[in-house]
């Protein structure tokens, strides 16, 4: 099935808000906060103290074990505090707080070139680990983890997923139509660690600009190991498995990684970022969101800084309408709803999205038991059984849900809770059904 993914929905894809405005950098001028935890794995360690003075660009919590990343900060200024803060997750995390000066004094230029030929592999995955990179597509997983399988060798595929396929954002399409140069070398970069894989940056078909722009820069670069790939329209095309099972045509086994079978998957931010940590030195304390919806009066595509607050950015573009009914971190099918606007934006943020109308409770309105359908089923990407997993949880069989279903294998696309006719909120269970077992499994392991 080389080309597409099975499963998969069409949702109104609700760009046209944003997809034509150009990357602007937002400068904040209040407080910055920095959760020690804005990656998947073991949280950073606080290496500042209040009132200590800091740089944009420095180091202020270093990585606490191999699955772990660097934060740095996004500003200059002086440590307020090392406390608990509201976080965009919902929950309380420590932070740095830092009191911004606004002036932005950054620790070095990052405006200076490397002569990065010859390049060791360890020199490579240093630079990508110092800077404290991580998916910037996703959940955060750090980036030079990823980099280094088992065996390098075994990698045939590096993919570079440009496919945006989530409503409303569109920050990844301008970054690809400004900075297609820096996302290619950054791609060159990546191969250099695995010598059998040659690069596809995958980007769905309603992108011509980004698509144009990537292909004239690998045209440019003269890689023959690099290719542009447009591919068909289809929600969750941006999912590893989804790209993978489109460009390699492998449909690899549930419970498997993306190494399993010969594949590296990084977003296109990520991609950028490496090339600015490799090529500059340039750690990561800012990357590109999109802030859209029919409630903000101004949407843009923004370069944030990390430490920014969300309340502060939306003020700034001309604040919300009365319409307002939902803020969503993300988009509307994998996103989540903020309770408050008072939070800082992280690593892994790439969108808010301000919507006029609430669809979960529009759908609680009309929601009727299960029809038995499936429909659900013929949608997943990821070949589950929705029906079941949902009569699973609501009886909680968690041993079935898990061990004989594969729940935690859905990846909550959302795609099952888009078209199922009865409006059940499939994804939301699955969600709290994957959060109590994964609770269970860390209370049997000490809490660790």
């Amino acid at each position: 099935m080389n080309g597409s993914f099975r499963g998969g929905v069409h949702p109104p894809d609700m760009k046209s808000l944003s997809r034509d405005l150009p990357l602007q950098e937002f400068l904040a001028k209040g407080d910055m906060v920095f959760p020690l935890s804005q990656h998947i794995g073991k949280p950073a360690k606080a290496v500042v103290k209040k009132n200590d003075p800091v740089l944009a660009g420095q180091l202020i919590a270093e990585a606490d074990g191999f699955v772990s990343a660097n934060v740095y900060s996004s500003c200059s200024g002086k440590v307020k505090a090392v406390e608990k803060h509201r976080t965009i997750s919902g929950q309380m995390l420590e932070c740095i707080i830092i009191e911004n000066d606004g002036e932005y004094t950054q620790a070095d230029t990052y405006d200076t070139r490397r002569d990065v030929d010859g390049m060791t592999v360890e020199e490579i995955t240093a630079a990508v680990k110092d800077a404290g990179i991580v998916g910037l597509g996703g959940a955060g997983f750090p980036t030079h983890v990823k980099l280094m399988p088992k065996d390098s060798a075994a990698i045939r595929y590096v993919i570079v997923n440009g496919a945006e396929c989530e409503p409303y954002i569109t920050c990844n399409d301008q970054l690809m139509r400004s900075n297609a140069d820096e996302i290619v070398e950054g791609t060159a970069i990546v191969l250099e660690l695995f010598p059998n894989a040659e690069a596809v940056i995958a980007i769905e078909d309603n992108k011509p600009e980004a698509v144009a722009a990537m292909q004239q820069a690998v045209t440019k670069a003269r890689n023959a190991r690099i290719s542009v790939r447009a591919l068909h329209t289809k929600y969750p095309q941006g999912g590893e498995r989804s790209l993978i099972t489109a460009i390699a045509g492998i449909d690899f086994p549930v419970a498997s990684l993306p190494a399993d079978v010969g594949c590296i998957v990084d977003n296109v931010g990520t991609v950028y970022a490496i090339q600015r940590a490799v090529v500059y030195g340039e750690p990561l304390f800012k990357h590109v969101m999109t802030l859209t919806g029919e409630a903000v009066s101004h949407p843009g595509n923004y370069i944030i800084r990390d430490g920014t607050c969300v309340a502060e950015l939306v003020e700034a573009s001309g604040g919300v309408s009365d319409q307002l009914k939902k803020v969503l971190a993300g988009g509307p099918m994998m996103g989540f709803a903020l309770t408050s606007l008072d939070v800082p934006v992280v690593k892994t943020t790439n969108a808010i999205t301000m919507l006029a109308a609430d669809p979960v409770e529009e759908a609680e309105k009309e929601m009727t038991a299960c029809l038995h359908c499936g429909r659900c089923t013929t949608v997943c990407p990821q070949g589950l059984l929705p029906q079941m997993m949902a009569d699973a949880s609501e009886i909680n069989d968690l041993d079935r849900y898990e061990n004989k279903l594969y729940g935690l294998d859905c990846i909550a696309c959302g795609s099952c809770t888009y078209i199922c006719p009865a409006k059940r909120p499939l994804t939301q269970i699955f969600k709290q059904t994957k959060a109590e077992i994964l609770a269970i499994k860390r209370a049997a392991a000490g809490g660790k």
